[in-house]
């Protein structure tokens, strides 16, 4: 009996934590961590504010672990989208792999589009710690330049490496502009026609070295 009470207060406390990161998701891709109140972020996750501590110490720290989340969650779906291209893909597959998380986000809304609000948010002031990613977003770049270096010969890296990072920034303004909006109301088929064109020109460039 003890057990069974041990386990369903475990259930319910993994609940508790799950409800306030989604809630802290919500709210940060909203306004961003400093638009965030404890209050308003527990009323949100229909919890205490005593759990807060409770579960994380701190609102800071769950905002931060919220950040760190979304973010792991966004490399995971670039990572899996930019590995599955076929061994010599063409800038337009590129496209669509390096832009696949966010046109989902797009067309689906709700808690994904959220992570990539705070992605977004993170690539333009990025989040303390932001460094322990570096290996993982220079895996991508590195699969990222490889494509580019065969599919547009004689550029120099960097300019290419320059390329990938402005579609990187014109991606996260889709997320957080109103244009992204208007977006939302496609789906991802209608989204990939519309923005792949624009990334793959975009990584393109004019080819000169």
């Amino acid at each position: 009996m003890e057990v069974a009470r041990a386990d369903q207060r475990r259930e319910t406390g993994l609940r508790t934590q799950a409800r306030l990161l989604d809630a802290a998701l919500d709210l940060i891709a909203e306004r961003g961590e400093d638009g965030v109140t404890l209050r308003e972020l527990t009323d949100a996750a229909e919890a205490n504010v005593a759990a807060v501590s409770y579960h994380f110490g701190s609102l800071k720290s769950l905002c931060e672990a919220a950040i760190e989340q979304a973010l792991e969650r966004y490399l995971d779906a670039q990572e899996q989208a930019v590995s599955a291209l076929r061994p010599e893909p063409t800038l337009e597959e590129l496209a669509a792999a390096f832009a696949s998380p966010m046109m989902r986000a797009l067309a689906v809304g709700g808690g994904e589009l959220a992570v990539m609000r705070i992605v977004a948010r993170a690539g333009i002031d990025p989040p303390q710690g932001w460094d322990r990613f570096d290996a993982r977003f220079d895996g991508i770049r590195a699969d990222v330049l490889r494509v580019l270096k065969a599919n547009v010969p004689n550029v120099k890296d960097q300019d290419l490496i320059l390329r990938t990072r402005c579609v990187a920034g014109m991606l996260n303004w889709l997320a957080l502009a109103p244009v992204g909006a208007r977006l939302g109301t496609k789906s991802k088929k209608q989204l990939e026609r519309v923005l792949v064109p624009v990334i793959a020109g975009a990584l393109r460039g004019t080819s000169r070295s």
